[in-house]
């Protein structure tokens, strides 16, 4: 070993204790004829004093020359620091190393940033020299709490009788809701392998096979649009279970976020955590993952909009579309005329929606505003009570369809909550969505779409919809799946189903999904077959590490919890990877690159 110690480790019961340390020179000090290091590692830093009295000419030119970054080995004897310039913010605060002996192991280059100096560069640079940015003291704190997260993951699953099993890397390309990532096959030339989007048809393979419980901390591939909170390869931790229902998977990952809370933040986490249907997500808050750090709810007024004689509100009412509102409390004051103009031009670049109307409530508890002309008392005062307002508050409308309000003032709520600080860092808000639609309509190509997957399987009392013949109770729309999404901050950390193990309950969502037998027997054909020898009742969830990281450790950026992450245009910048390939290579795979 090139160090007795590391640079985090030393305290005041070291006194006086010979040591070797060896690290990064995070910045270098001369204080007339006294020289100070700060030497970092991952453990921490440490202050290295250099006496010149003490040291021959050309060891002390040498710390003289270094450079933050150098890597070096020193050794010395460890001693209080001197009465008042203890440093309370560091571990190693009240003691020092005095220097005998450096050995510089390695000179770097003028580095284009500094681990650690406060201000971060952009983040263009930070990727493209990510193995600075991961010597930085946020980096590192953020993998090792990864780290930390993952290894109670493994312990509390093992305690359970879960078992770690790999799946494939290299598989069969399935429909699964996003692009697959393709790996052309060399002996088989034309064919190509899929990366897995998730482990969904192995893990059910598994529990065919008897293992009974699941788990993985799996790699997963999806080539797809990315938005800020999406990679292009992620992290999830995978488990699926035997001869269970929602609520067994629910209790085991309910049991998983109060170890995680307890082990990793220290906080109890009161149990059982709350659910809410799908439906009253979207009605209360306008988007499945809700947050509830805050108010803010959506108060529908459809009812009231249908009496006034304001025509875009009533216009909207009549014909089937709905007219909801949210109330930021004691906000009025707190937006001008120009910030609600950017509130408006921002919900229509945004979200395609016509606008948003707004009324302010004044020191009298009067709803005042450019639309309050066109409503009469009595229909004020029914908004009034109905969203509760204050002197101070400020209101916001959307008037459209029903999917169009909830992605406005979902937005709304969620921007106005950030301006307005309504948000605790700190909180830790868990909630339940369950009881999803099981299809949705696409309305583009005229035909019904699984929400989740194929093999979800639909809840037992709403089964008539789906396999009764009669028009008047065959309601595909209606059928509620048995899924649940775990949501952490206004974020969906995971979400699962239980699976069909009924291959004629599989046959009628095949049917309504305009998926015929011979397709499903091309595309998911080994499971169709695995389900045919005695498949158990099963279901799983799939919680996203990296998503769980990024809330956990309080983060915005979800790029900062992994080591190694990908731009919004899927590339990366240090390696240069996607990069062409050689000639030789792309012709014993029988490929040829056409410009597009």
């Amino acid at each position: 070993m090139l160090r007795s110690k590391t640079c985090g480790e030393l305290r005041k019961n070291d006194l006086g204790l010979p040591v070797t340390l060896a690290g990064w020179v995070d910045s270098v000090r001369d204080h007339s004829g006294v020289l100070f290091i700060n030497l970092r590692d991952r453990y921490g830093l440490t202050q290295i004093v250099f006496l010149q009295e003490g040291l021959n000419d050309e060891m002390f030119n040498t710390v003289r020359s270094l450079h933050p970054e150098d890597v070096v080995q020193i050794t010395g004897t460890v001693r209080l620091r001197p009465e008042g310039i203890v440093n309370k913010k560091i571990p190693t605060g009240e003691i020092e190393v005095n220097a005998e002996k450096i050995i510089v192991l390695n000179r770097t280059e003028i580095v284009p940033f500094q681990p650690s100096a406060p201000e971060l560069p952009a983040e263009e640079t930070r990727l493209q020299y990510r193995y600075l940015d991961l010597r930085r003291p946020a980096m590192q704190k953020t993998l090792l709490l990864r780290h930390r997260i993952t290894k109670v993951l493994r312990d509390y699953f093992d305690e359970l009788g879960f078992v770690e099993i790999e799946t494939p890397m290299l598989g069969k390309s399935t429909p699964e809701g996003a692009r697959d990532y393709l790996v052309p096959s060399r002996v088989a030339q034309g064919q190509f392998y899929a990366l897995p989007q998730s482990p969904q048809l192995y893990k059910q393979i598994l529990m065919i096979a008897g293992y009974d419980r699941y788990f993985q901390i799996a790699r997963c591939f999806r080539d797809e649009d990315l938005r800020a909170d999406r990679q292009p390869e992620f992290t999830q931790m995978d488990l699926e279970m035997s001869f269970v229902d929602s609520e067994d998977i629910i209790e085991i990952i309910n049991g998983l976020m109060a170890r995680l809370m307890k082990e990793v933040l220290g906080r109890e986490l009161k149990l059982p955590i709350p659910r809410m249907a799908y439906d009253e997500a979207m009605e209360r808050f306008g988007h499945d993952a809700p947050d509830l750090r805050f108010g803010m709810e959506l108060i529908d007024l459809t009812d009231i909009a249908k009496e006034t004689e304001f025509r875009v509100f009533r216009g909207v009412a009549d014909s089937g579309g709905r007219v909801r509102a949210i109330n930021a409390k004691n906000a009025a004051e707190k937006y001008s005329r120009k910030d609600i103009d950017g509130l408006n031009n921002w919900v229509i670049e945004q979200f395609g929606a016509k606008g948003v109307a707004w009324l302010k409530v004044d020191s009298q508890g009067t709803l005042t505003g450019p639309i309050a002309k066109n409503f009469t008392e009595p229909q004020l005062q029914q908004m009034a009570e109905r969203l509760h307002v204050e002197a101070g508050d400020f209101l916001l409308f959307s008037a459209d369809t029903f999917e169009v309000t909830c992605k406005v003032l979902n937005g709304l709520r969620r921007r106005l909550a950030a301006e307005l600080k309504l948000i605790d860092p700190k909180e830790m808000n868990f909630c339940w969505v369950v009881q999803f639609p099981m299809f949705d309509w696409d309305a583009e190509e005229q035909r019904w779409i699984a929400m989740h997957h194929p093999f979800t399987a639909p809840l037992e009392s709403d089964l008539p919809y789906l396999t009764n013949t009669e028009p008047e109770t065959f309601a595909p729309g209606k059928v509620r799946a048995k899924a649940y999404d775990l949501v952490l901050n206004g974020f969906e950390a995971g979400g699962g189903t239980i699976r069909i193990h009924d291959s004629q309950i599989q046959s009628k969502v095949f049917d309504l999904l305009g998926l015929s037998m011979e397709t499903a027997k091309e595309q998911f054909g080994f499971l169709l077959n695995a389900l045919q020898f005695g498949a158990p009742p099963h279901g799983g969830i799939a919680l996203g590490l990296d998503r769980l990281v990024m809330l956990f450790g309080g983060l915005d950026n979800i790029r900062d919890c992994i080591a190694f992450p990908k731009t919004a245009k899927a590339a990366d910048l240090m390696t240069g990877a996607p990069s062409h390939v050689a000639v030789k290579q792309l012709n014993e795979l029988a490929i040829r690159v056409v410009e597009s």
